[in-house]
């Protein structure tokens, strides 16, 4: 991934919102509100699109997924 993510923005694949805290590269449940960036505004709903202005994509949210309907398709065939 590169460049900045827009606040809406939206996986192309599954639909499901991408600028939120567990996508985020500064998410930690284990620290203070959830996150690593002492200037950020605390979010509630970790899920839930956010505007946060600290945003960076983390592992999750840049990772590829086009082998996925592949990895599908043979656990499908083996476990039936």
């Amino acid at each position: 991934f590169t460049g900045r993510l827009e606040f809406r923005a939206r996986c192309r694949q599954c639909d499901t919102a991408l600028h939120v805290c567990l996508q985020c590269a500064f998410y930690d449940r284990a620290a203070y509100n959830g996150c690593r960036e002492p200037k950020a505004e605390r979010v509630v709903d970790k899920e839930r699109e956010n505007r946060c202005e600290y945003f960076s994509p983390g592992v999750l949210a840049a990772r590829d997924n086009s082998a996925a309907p592949a990895a599908k398709k043979a656990f499908d065939d083996l476990f039936g």
